[in-house]
């Protein structure tokens, strides 16, 4: 297609957005390392269930679940797991708890909830919109292509992320359980605990067996991010109304109940955040913003790496991401002298090894 470039325009693998929000609340020393934070809370879904088999407290799912029985949605876009092919992941649609439950948990692998934003756009009434930083950018950068997509949608949430490993990493991962993709029915990154165990279940099997911890398959899986995850500066979602990841500030005991850290990022967040708990849907209790650093101290390292590598990518002419408030510079000068130079030499490394700066043939 060379009849229109709003594919080019709305994806911000090529442009950020710049939607960072002003006036009072705003906690500002947090700003240029978080984005626009009002407040900070911790806390879990009310709903057990919900709780258990969502990650870390099961907020984002909590928050969907009271949009759509309390607050007039008419349903939540995100992302789950393929009923078909149970690895990869696909768009849906819940309407109900029983389909958020069945599509709750985190998926480590590709997600695009942004090629369901057509029926955002469609509903009889505005929608929730869950998604990664980078998909939320996306909804915001068309929103101002769609006016129609704007006012369906109901509320943005966004999930923290560290990167999305490749459909290959997956694979390689089932490869180390020993497990035959086509046999698969079931597979789980994590959740049913906190922070849970990776899962699988095969056909036949009544119920899933453990394979490996959270921080294992974690730790094997991000090997397989692709570059332009280790370019990308937001890690909590800085453009969603509300954001939910995991509190790591602390030891997380044995068979212990997940909870969530949640930010709220605008007026709009504030109000359904309320709501949500004025109702009954998640117990929150008000955190200390110094928690958000000690809970996510990778995302803050990786953020003070950016401009190095980006700085690294221009030596060789690369054409890289265009960026204008992310404070890259500033939040570069934070980091230690060795962390600086181990954000350039790794990028020239992962350049040279992997040819980047031989550009792709032309399809003209």
């Amino acid at each position: 297609c060379v009849d229109c470039r709003d594919c080019v325009n709305v994806c911000p693998g090529t442009e950020y957005p710049d939607f960072q929000q002003s006036g009072t609340g705003i906690i500002e020393n947090l700003r240029e390392e978080w984005g626009p934070v009002l407040e900070v809370w911790e806390g879990y879904a009310s709903d057990n269930a919900i709780r258990k088999d969502g990650s870390s407290g099961g907020l984002a799912s909590a928050i969907g679940l009271y949009c759509l029985e309390k607050g007039g949605m008419h349903a939540v876009l995100h992302t789950g797991a393929d009923p078909d092919v149970s690895w990869k992941n696909r768009t849906v649609l819940s309407k109900n708890r029983t389909d958020l439950l069945t599509n709750s948990g985190s998926r480590y692998s590709p997600a695009s909830p942004c090629d369901g934003l057509g029926r955002i756009e469609s509903a009889p009434s505005p929608c929730v919109f869950i998604g990664k930083p980078c998909d939320v950018a996306g909804l915001r950068k068309a929103q101002t292509l769609r006016p129609a997509l704007k006012e369906k949608t109901g509320v943005a949430i966004g999930i923290f992320c560290a990167g999305t490993p490749s459909s290959h990493g997956t694979l390689e991962l089932l490869k180390r359980f020993g497990v035959e993709p086509s046999k698969l029915t079931e597979f789980r990154y994590r959740g049913r605990g906190w922070p849970g165990m990776t899962s699988v279940r095969l056909k036949g099997d009544a119920v899933p067996t453990d394979k490996m911890t959270y921080s294992e398959s974690w730790g094997f899986l991000q090997k397989f991010r692709p570059v332009r995850c280790y370019l990308c500066p937001d890690g909590t979602s800085e453009h969603a109304d509300i954001s939910c990841g995991d509190p790591w500030y602390r030891e997380i005991e044995d068979n212990e109940a997940g909870y969530s850290l949640v930010l709220v990022r605008t007026e709009l967040g504030r109000k359904i955040i309320r709501a949500v708990m004025d109702e009954g849907y998640a117990t929150l209790k008000p955190a200390d913003p110094k928690i958000l650093k000690a809970s996510q101290k990778n995302l803050l390292a990786k953020r003070g790496s950016i401009w190095g590598r980006l700085f690294a990518m221009k030596l060789f002419r690369i054409p890289v991401p265009k960026y204008s408030e992310s404070y890259l510079f500033k939040n570069w000068t934070t980091i230690s002298i060795k962390e600086k130079a181990r954000s350039i030499y790794g990028t020239v490394k992962r350049v040279l090894m992997r040819k980047y700066y031989k550009k792709m043939a032309s399809n003209d």
